[in-house]
């Protein structure tokens, strides 16, 4: 007969509950921080409350959301889209070209351009095996390269003639505008999509091991496909907002959007190496970064270098944190 340590079964426990607590951390973390920053804020500055305030940093945040909510698709594979910054500012330029034909063209230009761009991305990254790191930089700098031409290098900036289209972006409800809508709509169907159906349940398969997805009969070329095509509706479909609200395409927009959607979707729970995380945290990531900017701004002295520092500090700090938690849930 085998005896039986008496201090496994404790050890054991402590051990489950260790990586319970470590998962709900970095599945919750950035929405706990948020709400301690939200009244932080309210406490020591106040105009931070306002209802101007408060909807202006949903606007802010409704735009990197609806690319945030492509991009988490993609790294929900182990996949990267480095392109979305300039996909965001093609579409921006595309919309207020498009708006000479109305509202339907200035939405439909677009989303179909940044469709194809996703598509031959996907393409490349599933049927090719390139490193999607390579091909999405490759497109980072082609799709810039397109936006500069279509501007005269950037030198002018093509408004947006149509009301109907100018009303989408600066119009809204109870005070909230469209966009912020708008993203919530794509969370609410991206989270059912991710979570309730058999596409979502493969993206989260293909990301947690992509060579059981294969023995398991998943279509993982199209899983791959899907995503980057998902990301490139995504962030044509911001940039048409943006141009939108700003009743014009500014070409320069969206340096480094890239890297704020990847933040925000790291920040709140989504691992960079893929299989786990969602929707809801990536909202949670967004409006962290939003209101950690906004909360900058309320200071007022501090110089754009200092902010970066201070964004960028903390960005490392939430990294290495969901590393560690990342870790414990493996031990």
């Amino acid at each position: 007969m085998t005896a039986i340590d008496p201090a496994a079964g404790p050890s054991t426990s402590a051990q489950v509950w260790r990586e319970r607590l470590a998962g709900l951390a970095q599945t919750y973390g950035a929405a706990v921080v948020l709400v301690v920053l939200l009244v932080v804020g309210s406490i020591a500055f106040p105009a931070f409350p306002t209802a101007s305030n408060l909807a202006n940093i949903a606007t802010q945040s409704s735009f990197l959301l609806i690319v945030g909510v492509g991009m988490t698709f993609v790294i929900l594979t182990g996949g990267i889209d480095l392109s979305v910054g300039s996909q965001y500012a093609l579409g921006g330029v595309l919309a207020a070209y498009g708006s000479a034909w109305g509202l339907g063209g200035g939405l439909l230009l677009p989303l179909v351009v940044c469709v194809v761009i996703g598509l031959v991305q996907g393409a490349i990254v599933a049927y090719g095996g390139l490193a999607p790191f390579i091909v999405t930089l490759a497109g980072l700098l082609g799709v810039r390269g397109l936006v500069l031409a279509l501007t005269g290098g950037g030198s002018s900036t093509p408004l947006v003639t149509d009301p109907a289209l100018s009303a989408l972006g600066q119009g809204g409800v109870a005070g909230l505008r469209w966009p912020v809508f708008i993203a919530l709509a794509a969370v609410l169907v991206g989270s059912v999509l991710l979570l309730r159906s058999r596409g979502g349940q493969a993206v989260l398969a293909v990301g947690g091991s992509e060579s059981a997805s294969v023995l398991m009969g998943l279509p993982v070329a199209r899983v791959k496909l899907t995503v980057y095509t998902v990301s490139g509706v995504c962030a044509g479909l911001a940039g048409a907002l943006t141009a939108a609200y700003t009743s014009s395409g500014v070409p320069t927009v969206g340096v480094g959007l890239e890297l704020s959607a990847i933040s925000a979707v790291v920040i709140g729970g989504t691992l960079l190496v893929g299989g786990r995380g969602n929707l809801v945290g990536t909202t949670a990531g967004v409006l962290l970064l939003t209101v950690i900017q906004n909360l900058i701004n309320q200071v007022g002295s501090l110089t754009s270098s200092v902010q970066a520092v201070v964004s960028g500090g903390f960005l490392a700090v939430v990294v290495i944190l969901q590393t560690v938690l990342a870790r414990t849930q493996r031990l």
